[in-house]
């Protein structure tokens, strides 16, 4: 585990490219022309990056970007 010091201002930053790239995900992962594979690995690093953004973002505000993954195996 690796941490580090933020200012309010760093802090704000972060979560503002967080949600940045989240959205820009969440548009591709509705999109057809993407490979299951592809999407797969996608997911797994939204996972991720939500996982990162719980840490300083309110309830509310995740509550925003929690979505139900798919389950799909193949």
């Amino acid at each position: 585990m690796m941490g580090f010091l933020l200012s309010d201002k760093e802090v704000k930053e972060m979560e503002y490219l967080l949600k940045r790239e989240m959205e820009e995900m969440l548009l591709n992962l509705d999109d057809d022309r993407i490979e299951r594979i592809v999407k797969r690995a996608m997911e797994e690093r939204y996972r991720l990056l939500l996982g990162m953004y719980k840490r300083t973002a309110s309830t509310s505000e995740v509550a925003k970007y929690i979505r139900i993954l798919k389950k799909d195996t193949n």
